[in-house]
């Protein structure tokens, strides 16, 4: 937190002193009570005392002006306010590696099924769009506020051979870049949400997907899927074929992106919900001087209510 008009917590030295001025007050009523009777006698003239209750309403009116202090030096603070807009381009993996059953009923059932329930999760004015990718990486569903369109997409998705994840990272970032030529002068920020359950086995590095998206200021959050005991069955033979994390994690970080992986259908579903909390989310400065007053108020209430009930009288 920060504060536009800092000089007024000066002003916090006055509660201080009232503070001060407070126990010296109850200090002196106390020695003044003892000096003219005994114990005893208080005991017998007032035998309940009212204890705590007696300095809460003072507290709580100390709080409010503290509080209302702090107001009028109008603080800011990082605030979590919803996105009106964002490019989010969805990357998936189609290799046969995706056939993979140790995810139930199978690694590109629920891929597809995920991600289907992730597009139609994202804010409504968010551009969507899909890139499929094996041996090469196409734009089957060009962003676009018609999340039908990306979900139609991903339920005909096919597997095929190979697995070419630099190319799908710049064949999003040509979709993003088509988007925002398109329009007028502030282009939405973007992200790329890439799934693959191999390693990069054609086409142009990662390395250089990763470059090309840090150029251009597009995170890329990665999900390694399946488990490291996933196998598919080619040509009467048991391949293994489990997701390699590190490159993932590696083209994430290189991008400022965020890194997850998943084994099942209900953790790739968590990553899905986590992702787009963050992305339809963003952290803002924003000035809370009406919060911090209403806080100062309610105080400031709450002190005089007590000492109406407690003692029939204002602070």
């Amino acid at each position: 937190m920060r504060f536009e008009q800092p000089l007024w917590l000066w002003l916090l030295l006055v509660a201080a002193a009232l503070v001060v001025a407070y126990v010296l007050a109850q200090r002196r009523r106390s020695q003044y009570a003892v000096r003219f009777a005994t114990l005893p006698m208080l005991d017998k003239v007032a035998p309940k005392r009212p204890g705590w209750r007696r300095h809460a309403p003072a507290f709580a009116f100390l709080a409010a002006i503290v509080v209302l202090t702090i107001a009028i030096a109008r603080p800011v603070a990082d605030v979590r306010v919803p996105r009106e807009r964002a490019t989010v381009m969805v990357a998936m993996d189609i290799s046969n590696s995706m056939a993979a059953t140790d995810v139930s009923p199978d690694r590109f059932t629920v891929a597809k099924e995920a991600a289907t329930e992730f597009v139609r999760n994202l804010p409504e004015q968010f551009n969507v769009g899909l890139v499929s990718f094996a041996r090469t990486a196409t734009v089957v569903a060009p962003p676009s506020t018609n999340h039908q369109a990306a979900v139609d997409a991903i339920e005909q998705l096919t597997l095929t051979d190979s697995t070419a994840i630099g190319e799908a990272v710049l064949t999003s970032l040509q979709a993003v870049r088509s988007l925002d030529a398109q329009a007028a002068e502030d282009p939405p920020p973007a992200r790329i949400v890439l799934l693959s359950d191999g390693g990069n086995t054609s086409g142009r590095p990662i390395d250089e997907g990763a470059r090309a998206a840090t150029e251009a200021g597009v995170p890329v959050s990665t999900i390694a899927y399946g488990t490291p005991e996933g196998t598919i069955d080619l040509e009467g033979r048991s391949i293994p074929v489990p997701a390699d994390t590190e490159s993932l994690r590696g083209l994430a970080d290189a991008t400022s992106g965020s890194f997850y992986a998943a084994e099942s259908d209900e953790e790739l579903r968590d990553v899905y919900s986590d992702l787009q909390s963050s992305i339809g989310w963003t952290t803002e400065e924003r000035e809370i001087t009406n919060l911090v007053a209403g806080i100062a108020l309610a105080a400031a209430l709450l002190a005089g209510l007590a000492s109406l009930l407690w003692f029939s009288r204002l602070p």
